[in-house]
């Protein structure tokens, strides 16, 4: 194989996967949280976790797994109503700490999340969330399914990278707004929106829109 019927397929699965995570759901807005508290301790094992369990979720789909999905709808539904139940606590966790300035994390102290609050979170995120399913697995899987069986794996790492590159970025990029993290009131901000996004994730899950 040429360099260019490699490099390809390498580049379309780099931006379909990046069309996909970059969109804004809980998973990025917890890591974006995460890396304006500048805590790196806990910061790279989350990136990782994002990172694998994309790999995990593409490798998936690209064996056919996705049929096993489709196949399985009344385990849909109860990830699908966990996956709801979870992001409703978490959206008013994060309104009460928008609405009560005492609860509000202040960027370098130490009463940030905690690693066991961020593993546990972030996989609960996760792998909870039946959309990382249908996008990743059912999606992604579907359309390396349409590559050559020689450009299928090319296809396949090139997604893989888009989601190490993005979480990575995410996570310890987001250091630069530190600054404007400063004030309590950029917190409150970020947290209410943080709250908006959960929330109504959470009640899209719980009615199946």
């Amino acid at each position: 194989m040429t360099p260019a019927t490699t490099l390809l397929p390498a580049l379309l699965g780099l931006v379909t996967g990046l069309s996909l995570i970059i969109a804004i759901g809980a998973q990025n807005a917890f890591v974006l949280r995460l890396g304006i508290e500048g805590r790196n301790r806990v910061i790279a094992p989350v990136v990782i976790i994002c990172a694998v369990s994309d790999a995990a979720l593409i490798l998936a789909g690209v064996l056919g797994m996705g049929a096993l999905v489709q196949a399985a709808p009344v385990a849909m539904v109860v990830v699908r109503m966990l996956g709801a139940a979870f992001l409703v606590v978490y959206g008013l966790w994060a309104a009460r700490r928008a609405l009560r300035p005492g609860t509000l994390v202040v960027t370098g102290a130490p009463g940030g999340t905690g690693m066991r609050v961020a593993v546990g979170t972030v996989l609960a995120l996760t792998w909870l969330n039946p959309h990382v399913y249908l996008d990743t697995v059912l999606f992604l899987g579907s359309v390396a399914s349409q590559q050559g069986p020689a450009e299928r794996w090319w296809w396949v790492g090139g997604a893989m990278v888009a989601s190490v590159l993005w979480f990575t970025g995410l996570g310890f990029g987001a250091r630069l707004l530190r600054p404007v993290f400063a004030r309590p009131g950029a917190w409150r901000v970020l947290d209410g929106t943080i709250a908006v996004v959960m929330l109504a994730l959470g009640i899209r899950l719980a009615l199946g829109l």
